[in-house]
């Protein structure tokens, strides 16, 4: 009752703010003299409903160090790793799923509509079955909602009930099932699926998928009058799914009864040349004779006979002929004013920077050509450009340079729509960080990498061990405190090569109390070994078919207890290391045994100190026989252990 007390206060303030300028707009118009100058109302711009935000966006600039939008603000609930922030989207998005199908299932609960106009898209959609009482219409509108199975339903349905279907909605049914091929696309709504699942989609062996002999093939069939657009969509369908050899003879048909063919059956034809020819020249003659009967039917080339050019000639065969093609190709459309997308300069690196080829600098051309610009998608390959470009810079051509340049190119406009996915986005990000971290001075690296980790990328194993051997060259130690958060964050606390590298980095590179910035390494330290400690019991618990002790890794933690003082725990250590000899994997480093028997003299232990030398003996440390000696000369012994310890390192007992 407040709310609805407060709303009708806030619609009377509106209205009398309303009046009252009005009424002052007509005091000052009749006030005005006349004249005759023309009243211009401008075209309206078109806006989408999130315009304001963006526009509100662009006044504060973006925050690199602050999370996806999509995850819930809270330190506690943003997800840092890969799995975490795949799992967190789509589970977000299965619950937008389930709801969606708790409305259709139940569409009988949902009948109050709040909009007027009604909008769609806010109803349950529209069941249809065998018994369905079905128009031309209905088609016609599961066709404009690209909803593919119940399009084929319903046409089946008009087709058994013996009614007619123009020839125009016929046209448009046959254009949906080819594109498609039959099945239903995933709803643009699932943004966070699209993201996650396209990656896994382009990694799929390319192979003929076209389904011969099935409605579309039957449609086509049946039409009494095949019109040009009706052998367009069944070419351009068959060399999308790779159904290559019917769609050159439906090429060759429509070429011998005079049908004219429009730019984008010839550019899908030009594109699938590599499969229709094995040789490198029979590939390019192939090429030239689509562009040849281009000319003779006066069809003009667009972009897309471009990439479908630059597509071909990238998987050849001759490197020679591919790059004489690629800048020939590249100067001719140049001349006929069609500008390259995206996709033509992805096509272009991967014609010309091959594995095994030599070094080409041709990265640094594209981005003197392009850089700086904006690009909007014009091609399903422009998503490949950014992660291309990048792999080069790393792995062709090693230029951190190059790579900035690539990356500032990336954030020009709205060119990061163009990252393609979740699975291009991120090994963008790791060729970048992998780059930067081998040529970048480590404090501006370190910089870097604060700036991207962990909200924009979660680096991989590869790549944090990369950063961690950077931080052990430069014996840069006080980064080792965020490191071993983001390892325990990013769950790579089971990988033992990890561990050993930041625990290596801690011994060999102790703390120095006259820099001001170590004075609290020394008890972080002692957390961090406390931690790797706690966890590796966690998994010896939980996965004790799985887990197996190294004997190298308990050494060094057993060595930086010593460091610390943590006697106990260090005993604790050494104790598993005595115990479970026989199941560990590797030795610990005589450095760590030889460290825990000076403590235990230190702290006044000389049976753990004759259980270190026993276990030192047994297994063949010559450092043993030291151990022994400076018990011997440094703690008061009794006979029995006197005796022991003299017995252990060789030594004459008297009887």
């Amino acid at each position: 009752m407040n709310n609805l007390i407060t709303l009708r206060n806030v619609q009377k303030i509106q209205k009398t703010i309303v009046s009252s300028l009005l009424k002052q707009n007509v005091r000052a118009l009749s006030a005005s003299p006349a004249t005759d100058e023309e009243i211009v109302i401008p075209k309206r711009i078109p806006r989408s409903p999130t315009d304001i935000l963006k526009a509100l966006s662009a006044t504060v600039g973006r925050d690199p160090t602050a999370a996806h939008y999509k995850y819930h603000d809270d330190p506690f609930l943003i997800p840092a790793s890969n799995i975490g922030k795949r799992s967190f989207a789509l589970a977000q998005e299965s619950g937008r799923k389930a709801a969606r199908w708790i409305r259709q299932q139940d569409r009988e609960w949902f009948n109050h509509i709040v909009c007027d106009p009604q909008i769609d898209a806010f109803l349950p959609r529209l069941v249809y079955t065998e018994d369905s009482k079905v128009e031309e219409q209905d088609l016609q509108d599961l066709i404009t909602n690209v909803q593919v199975s119940d399009a084929i339903l319903v046409y089946n349905l008009l087709q058994k009930n013996g009614q007619s279907i123009s020839d125009d909605t016929k046209l448009k049914f046959l254009q949906l099932i080819s594109y498609y091929n039959g099945e239903d696309t995933l709803d643009e709504e699932w943004l966070e699926e699209r993201w996650f699942r396209q990656g896994v989609k382009g990694k799929e062996r390319q192979r003929k998928t076209w389904k011969d002999g099935d409605l579309a093939e039957s449609i086509f069939n049946e039409m009494e009058n095949k019109t040009s657009q009706a052998y367009c969509v069944m070419i351009r369908g068959m060399a999308k799914y790779f159904q290559i050899e019917k769609a050159f003879a439906l090429y060759q048909e429509a070429l011998d009864k005079g049908i004219e063919l429009d730019t984008a059956t010839y550019n899908s034809m030009i594109s699938v040349c590599n499969y229709m020819k094995d040789n490198a020249d029979l590939r390019w003659d192939l090429a030239q004779q689509f562009l040849r009967t281009m000319k003779e039917n006066n069809v003009a080339p667009n972009l897309g006979t471009l990439n479908a050019l630059l597509k071909t000639f990238s998987s050849l065969g001759s490197q020679k002929l591919a790059k004489g093609c690629t800048l020939k190709t590249l100067a001719e459309f140049k001349n006929l004013g069609i500008e390259p997308s995206l996709a033509s300069w992805y096509y272009v690196l991967i014609t010309f920077c091959k594995e095994r080829g030599t070094v080409s600098h041709v990265l640094i051309d594209i981005l003197n050509e392009i850089e700086g610009k904006s690009f909007e998608i014009q091609d399903e390959k422009d998503t490949f450009f950014f992660v291309t470009a990048m792999d080069i810079c790393r792995n062709h051509l090693n230029d951190k340079e190059l790579a900035k340049r690539v990356d500032n190119l990336l954030h020009t406009g709205n060119n990061y729509n163009l990252i393609g996915d979740s699975y291009k986005e991120s090994i963008y990000y790791r060729n970048y960080m992998g780059l930067m971290c081998l040529t970048e001075a480590l404090d501006d690296f370190m910089e870097f990498y604060n700036r991207l980790v962990p909200n924009i990328y979660t680096p991989e194993p590869g790549i944090m061990n990369e950063v961690l051997k950077a931080v052990e060259r430069n014996g840069a130690i006080e980064h080792i405190p965020l490191l071993w958060s983001h390892l325990v964050i990013f769950d790579y606390v089971t990988r033992e090569n990890m561990l050993s590298l930041l625990v290596q980095t801690m011994i060999n590179n102790p703390p120095n109390m006259e820099i001001q910035y170590h004075a609290n390494l020394p008890e972080q330290f002692n957390n961090i070994t406390s931690e790797i400690w706690e966890k590796l019991n966690d998994l010896s618990e939980s996965r004790p078919d799985q887990f197996r002790w190294a004997g190298g890794l308990l050494g060094d933690l057993l060595l930086l207890f010593c460091r610390g003082g943590e006697f106990e725990k260090a005993t604790l250590i050494f104790q598993k290391l005595n115990k479970s000899e026989n199941e560990m994997i590797g030795e610990p480093s005589p450095a760590s045994l030889e460290a825990y028997a000076k403590f235990c003299i230190e702290q006044k232990q000389p049976s753990l100190a004759i259980n270190c030398l026993q276990y030192s003996i047994e297994n063949g440390y010559p450092e043993g026989k030291t151990i022994g000696e400076e018990l011997l000369t440094t703690l008061t012994l009794d006979e029995l252990q006197s005796s022991k310890v003299k017995r252990l390192i060789g030594q004459s007992v008297p009887e």
